[in-house]
């Protein structure tokens, strides 16, 4: 199965692609779309939607997931951050393409075995697990492949409890 990860920020959006069978996991691109942060919002949020279906068409994902928006404690950050996670599942929706969302909670005991694990350790989990040698752009990016490895793990262990 191929998977798209998304992890929606304004200024940086992470992605990242994986192909998988739920057990192993290979890293087969991943990225990260940015936005001027002086630009307006609605001028990022198309930047954000453009480059996500640039993304969808090049690698014609089987499914995708997202991070579930977590309560902040800055309002305005987490309502800026839900018009990205709108503007993504829109592409997704776009692409008739089954989605997954998970909590950052259930993504990091997905990953890292610890739901209050650091972004370093989700990182080198996301390369432990792929075996991906090179650098990762970004955390965002990382984010982006937890996200990913998450939905591939939920997927194998939905299946096997209908089997």
């Amino acid at each position: 199965m191929r998977v798209l990860g998304i992890d929606c920020g304004t200024e940086r959006t992470g992605w990242g692609v994986i192909e998988s069978d739920g057990r192993s996991h290979r890293v087969l691109a991943h990225g990260v779309i940015r936005t001027a942060v002086k630009s307006p919002l609605e001028q990022r949020l198309a930047k954000i939607a453009q480059g996500l279906r640039a993304v969808l068409q090049d690698h014609q994902p089987d499914s995708a997931a997202v991070e579930e928006v977590f309560y902040s404690q800055n309002v305005k950050t987490a309502l800026k951050l839900a018009h990205v996670r709108g503007v993504a599942l829109l592409a997704i929706a776009e692409a008739q393409i089954a989605l997954g969302e998970y909590s950052p909670l259930a993504i990091k005991v997905s990953v890292v075995g610890y739901g209050r694990a650091e972004k370093q350790q989700v990182q080198m989990m996301v390369r432990t697990l792929t075996g991906l040698q090179g650098v990762i752009e970004t955390e965002d990016a990382s984010d982006a492949l937890a996200v990913a490895i998450c939905h591939a793990t939920t997927c194998r262990t939905a299946l096997k409890a209908t089997v």
